[in-house]
């Protein structure tokens, strides 16, 4: 009799230690993933104010040139993209884009020293290149919380966990190979 009330004591402390586990490695699973998820909010966040900004940028050049229309459609066509971007990976997309675009501004911009002594764009590059700024943290951020939160759902015995509860891999927000290319932009 004492041999099986002894069991039994011990069975139900494996179990309670086993649903402690179970618990703690839940919750820091799932903690981590509302920290990846509010990360991305951040970068989210970001990208918006960038795209809030590129309508002010695009009518500042538009008032000092005329011929560059193709360029300024281009901003305004990839900066509305940004809305129908649902994923991580369609944003990453989008904000390749919209970098690239930029870029082309940029250098139309050159050819205006007018425009680019104005107070207004003065301003506006300098918010822009603050928001790049910005950008580059959150996006390091979040790919920081992804990678922790990855490595946590592989590791032993939280991988099991993860599987149970069906939590999944994260995208990190990762640049496109082309946009570490220079563009190659022409005048005609």
């Amino acid at each position: 009799m004492k041999k099986s009330t002894g069991i039994i004591i011990g069975v139900i402390c494996v179990i309670i230690v086993l649903a402690i586990v179970v618990i703690t490695n839940y919750n820091s699973i799932l903690s981590m993933s509302e920290e990846v998820d509010g990360k991305f909010a951040n970068v989210d966040t970001m990208l918006q104010r960038r795209a809030d900004l590129i309508p002010n940028l695009v009518n500042t050049v538009k008032g000092y040139t005329t011929q560059e229309q193709e360029v300024i459609n281009s901003v305004t066509e990839a900066r509305s993209k940004l809305a129908g971007a649902n994923t991580i990976e369609e944003k990453a997309e989008v904000n390749q884009e919209i970098s690239s675009t930029l870029s082309r501004l940029l250098v139309v911009v050159e050819n205006y020293p007018d425009l680019k002594s104005s107070q207004n764009f003065i301003q506006l590059s300098d918010e822009l290149a603050g928001t790049e700024n910005r950008i580059a943290v959150a996006r390091n951020d979040y790919n920081n919380a992804v990678k922790a939160y990855n490595l946590k759902i592989k590791k032993f015995p939280n991988n099991i966990i993860a599987g149970i509860f069906n939590f999944e891999e994260k995208t990190y927000f990762e640049a496109d190979v082309e946009s570490t290319e220079v563009p190659n932009v022409t005048f005609e």
